[in-house]
């Protein structure tokens, strides 16, 4: 029997737009199964890096977020140990396993920057490049969203949804309050796509090689 796919809804905080130049302060990721099921979850903060600044724009909003910077900063790990034990548990999931986010091309390159320097490993799926703890595409969830309802304009960051859309997850900028809330609204678009016409799909064919 094929196992379920895993999706891994994550949402990081950070003191610059820049994983260059700044430092990834904390991150959650909570698993979402395909049909639904929430199966996990992995929250940490982690110590700035040495070799990173944080960004003076980035610090003043921080500024008007008390609360989120108390959880974003409280208590921070080594990211070398925190990135490690994170490889190991989304490795630890059977079948297919999805990193996503809203919007993934941000959270995304955090993780992915964070994986390669601390776990010697990477986002996207793409095997012969070493080890691949995501062996499924990443997903942006707000161009699903797109794609689930049809809509062909571009998906706007700033749209407000029903709080049971989002598990009635407040959306604090605490990394694993966001990811809950998230994951909730991913469940609930798998949800509006199991109800679409069991045919829709059957132009699309996977390849073999």
């Amino acid at each position: 029997m094929t196992s379920l796919a895993h999706y891994f809804v994550t949402d990081i905080e950070c003191d610059g737009p820049d994983p260059s130049r700044s430092s990834m302060l904390s991150f959650a990721s909570v698993v979402l199964r395909e049909d639904g099921e929430l199966c996990g979850e992995f929250e940490a903060v982690l110590k700035p890096r040495g070799d990173r600044s944080p960004d003076t724009r980035t610090m003043k909003w921080w500024d008007t977020q008390p609360e989120a910077w108390e959880a974003a900063t409280k208590d921070p790990q080594d990211p070398g140990v925190v990135m490690k034990q994170y490889a190991d548990w989304v490795e630890s999931f059977p079948g297919s396993r999805s990193f996503a986010a809203r919007p993934v091309i941000f959270d995304g390159i955090w993780m992915d920057n964070y994986l390669r320097a601390f776990a010697d490993c990477f986002l996207l799926d793409v095997p012969y490049w070493g080890r691949c703890i995501f062996n499924g595409s990443p997903l942006d969830i707000g161009t699903y969203m797109s794609g689930v309802f049809g809509w062909t304009s571009p998906h706007e960051g700033n749209i407000t949804f029903p709080a049971e859309w989002l598990g009635h997850h407040p959306h604090t900028h605490r990394a694993i309050d966001d990811a809950r809330g998230y994951a909730s609204l991913l469940a609930r678009l798998f949800a509006v796509a199991r109800e679409l016409p069991p045919n829709t799909h059957d132009f699309l064919k996977r390849s073999d090689t």
